[in-house]
């Protein structure tokens, strides 16, 4: 199959609407189920970009979890602890295979952003993973296979229409990729620059000591923000972002922005937060955005009379600025990732309040000495990496 007819392109408007291979080949993609549309292959094809490489680059099966062209979250499959299962709200017993502990880590950074994602999974879709997406609010999944178990629960989501998609995984793109803007057509090469640990091999600062975990860390935040619209930023810990910020036109803008996301996932683990009272049945959306309502700063919205009793059993005490604040200044450990140079100190400063302590950034700015003083104040490991990453 050469081309793909789609419903409509970016908006309803923008008819006719295609996908196909300008030399002529096959479509490196088989459409299983469903009908993804111009935005879907968009997100399906750059996460697939995405796990793929985070996936070579680790040697640990990788998922994202993608919304308008940006990965709400990423994951290696790293085992789930108790607290991830709690935290994620994962009913299924026993242990779960690698691949579907990287999507549920990845759709668990930002579960507000997830809402409406569509998953990539680098390794074959199973019954475990799934059946972890069959309940959620999903547009579709790309993955290199499916199983027949895997397929069967998927047939059942949206009433079959879930979109479904198979991507041939010895697939590369030719080494020129073209598009066109206004009607002026662009040319380029494609971005083939690998990230690996070699990539982190210049470090700045005075703190060298570079863990294998932080430098797994650090390599998913790079391939993360190499699929993610600049300007960028991610933060990662444990094997999952836990903050990106995406598209912002001040670089500090990002660092505050995805920090903020980083807070806001460690907030969640906070032990009040882990045992809100749920009424019973409560949709997960509904749920989601309790939770992300009562750890904000307009936690009235969500606990005034007439309110909690809708989507709480008993009315919970709030989280005071101070005992958040303090919450948050326990986190440490967390690895960021930058896809240009951080032009000032600034930017650090506002990564060491959310537990930073591991940077990748290209380097190049005439502030350079700066950005590596206020590194070394906190005693953070900085590696440049001279490659920046940016992405549109």
């Amino acid at each position: 199959m050469n081309e793909l007819e789609l419903k409509y392109g970016m908006n309803p408007n923008q008819k006719p609407s295609r996908i196909y291979m300008a030399d002529g080949s096959d479509l490196p993609i088989r459409v299983i189920q469903g009908r993804p549309g111009f935005i879907n292959f968009l997100d399906a094809l750059n996460s697939w970009q995405l796990v793929r490489e985070l996936a070579q680059a680790t040697g640990l099966p990788a998922a994202a979890s993608f919304k308008h062209v940006s990965p709400a979250g990423a994951a290696v499959g790293l085992p789930l602890t108790e607290l991830d299962r709690k935290m994620y709200f994962v009913d299924q017993d026993g242990e779960l295979s690698p691949i579907a502990c990287a999507y549920i880590r990845a759709r668990g950074a930002d579960r507000m952003s997830s809402y409406g994602d569509w998953a990539a999974l680098s390794d074959v879709c199973d019954a475990d993973t799934a059946r972890y997406l069959k309940p959620e609010v999903s547009d579709g999944v790309i993955a290199p296979g499916y199983t027949d178990e895997a397929l069967e629960i998927l047939a059942s989501k949206r009433k079959g229409s879930y979109n479904v998609v198979q991507i041939d995984p010895n697939y590369n793109p030719a080494e020129l990729e073209t598009k066109q803007v206004f009607g002026i057509s662009f040319e380029q090469g494609h971005n083939n620059f690998t990230i690996n640990r070699d990539l982190l091999n210049t470090i700045v600062t005075k703190n060298t000591e570079l863990s294998d975990e932080a430098a797994i860390d650090l390599m998913l935040s790079l391939i993360t923000l190499k699929y993610t619209q600049s300007n960028s930023v991610c933060y990662t810990k444990g094997g999952q972002a836990i903050g990106v910020g995406a598209g912002q036109q001040s670089r500090v803008h990002c660092t505050r922005l995805a920090g903020n996301k980083a807070d806001t996932w460690y907030l969640r683990q906070h032990p009040r937060v882990l045992d809100l009272p749920f009424v019973e049945g409560i949709r997960r959306a509904d749920r989601d955005n309790a939770i992300d309502v009562y750890i904000s700063d307009e936690a009235d919205d969500v606990l005034a009379d007439g309110a909690w009793q809708r989507v709480f059993s008993s009315r919970p005490e709030p989280l005071s600025a101070d005992e958040k604040r303090s919450w948050i200044a326990t986190q440490t450990g967390v690895s960021l990732g930058s896809d240009a140079f951080f032009p000032f100190g600034d930017n650090i400063e506002r990564a060491h309040k959310s537990g930073v302590s591991y940077i990748a950034e290209p380097g190049g700015s005439i502030r350079d000495d700066n950005v590596i003083e206020t590194a070394d104040k906190y005693n953070m490991v900085m590696c440049f990496t001279g490659m920046r990453l940016f992405h549109h």
